[in-house]
């Protein structure tokens, strides 16, 4: 297959080498920094560009958004006007304007799309996922999932308040951020129907977006889900807890465990991490999906129309926290 990669930075070229160690070895590159083009270019082997528009002449298969969020939506289209199958890291968008478009769009051309959800790929959240599919909970009453790390420790040696995080134009914090997060709470307990968000601007980072949001949010199923994201703490916390009527899971990234309570029969059950699992393997075993999602034309784990659900969920929560209300979405437009 022949694919292109439009974007850089840390995450793009983690995607270039998991691309090429997957076996696709038609690569173009599309990067605005010469410098960084050049060296990229250099180290992968990829054909560079510094316009999209330069690189779609080559007809790819699929392309690779991996640009700054603000630049996603525009980069998306320009590719699915062209038939080009779509992976778009994630926030898909920082803004509600122009998804619904592209969502009709990737369907009319029935383009094979998945927008970054790495997470799922993990073997805590699989796990998490797979016994919740079992049932063993019975009725889900409640979630907690929460994340946050120190924000200058993201990217040591750069300015992180230069980074795209610290401003609300290029779609920066933590609620878009760390959208892993309202993923997962969709994902493990279904549909959100109300959302009522806090956050704050604590002035200790210097930066202008969000660094701490809490989300409460009511699905479909009648479940209530509670979402922390953070900036400022000086560890990195990740993990959840959900609770039904026949027992718990606990899933805490830090221990590398997954942690099921059965209450029927009064015992626990540990599953431990593979030994030996790396956090570059999530990232491979996602692009594996989207590889054989594309060439077999089966719909993604979280295709572009679906993602807009979840974006809906983080507009939701910015316009409580704005406007001081619970929303409820898909009876207001959210931007």
């Amino acid at each position: 297959m022949k694919a292109v990669v439009v974007g850089g930075g840390s995450i793009g070229r983690r995607h270039l080498r998991n691309l090429q160690g997957l076996g696709v070895a038609d690569l173009s590159l599309v990067e605005s920094d010469a410098e960084r083009r050049h060296v990229l270019a250099q180290e992968s082997g990829a054909r560079p560009f510094s316009e999209l528009i330069d690189a779609l002449d080559s007809s790819p298969d699929f392309v690779v958004i991996a640009t700054p969020t603000h630049l996603h939506l525009r980069h998306a289209m320009e590719a699915a006007r062209t038939g080009c199958d779509l992976f778009v890291e994630k926030p898909l968008s920082h803004r509600a304007e122009g998804l619904q478009e592209l969502s009709e769009l990737a369907e009319r051309r029935q383009l094979v799309s998945l927008v970054g959800c790495n997470m799922r790929f993990h073997p805590g959240p699989a796990k998490v996922k797979e016994l919740l599919s079992e049932s063993v909970l019975g009725k889900i009453l409640f979630a907690r999932v929460h994340t946050g790390l120190y924000l200058p420790n993201w990217r040591p040696g750069a300015d992180y308040r230069e980074n795209y995080a610290a401003r609300e134009e290029t779609g920066g914090g933590c609620i878009l951020d760390c959208i892993h997060e309202i993923d997962l709470a969709r994902w493990y307990l279904g549909e959100v129907q109300d959302v009522v968000c806090m956050v704050a601007h604590t002035g200790s980072l210097q930066i202008e977006t969000e660094d701490i949001a809490a989300l409460l949010c009511r699905h479909a199923n009648g479940a209530l889900s509670e979402i922390h994201l953070d900036y400022v703490q000086r560890t990195y916390e990740r993990g959840c807890q959900i609770a039904g009527e026949r027992g718990s899971i606990f899933w805490d990234f830090g221990s590398k465990q997954v942690r099921w309570f059965d209450a029927d029969n009064h015992q626990w059950t540990v599953f431990s991490q593979p030994d030996g699992w790396e956090l570059n393997e999530m990232y491979v075993a996602e692009m594996r999906h989207f590889l054989e999602c594309v060439q077999s034309r089966h719909e993604t784990v979280l295709p572009i129309p679906e993602a807009v659900s979840v974006m809906q969920i983080a507009f939701a929560a910015k316009a409580s926290a704005r406007e001081g209300r619970l929303v409820s979405i898909g009876r207001e437009v959210l931007a």
